[in-house]
């Protein structure tokens, strides 16, 4: 079995976490973060699964870079 390193972007959405995997444009959600990033690990494994291997060539993203930036306002 190979295993593959994605993303994982959570945001704080009300009272829930939403996870995106932004590599396959995959996302779930979850009550703590711990619980959203395990839903989404389950969502990408469930995709991959049973994807056709055209789809996930076309949506599987090169490189993500994540980072932080300043913007001046107000």
């Amino acid at each position: 079995m190979q295993l593959t390193t994605f993303t994982a972007v959570l945001e704080k959405e009300n009272d829930m976490y939403v996870a995106l995997c932004p590599e396959l444009d995959v996302a779930s959600q979850g009550k703590t973060v711990e619980e959203a990033t395990a839903n989404l690990k389950e969502a990408v494994e469930l995709f991959l699964e049973s994807a056709d291997p055209a789809e996930v060539k076309q949506r599987l993203h090169g490189d993500v870079f994540v980072t932080h930036f300043e913007v001046a306002r107000g």
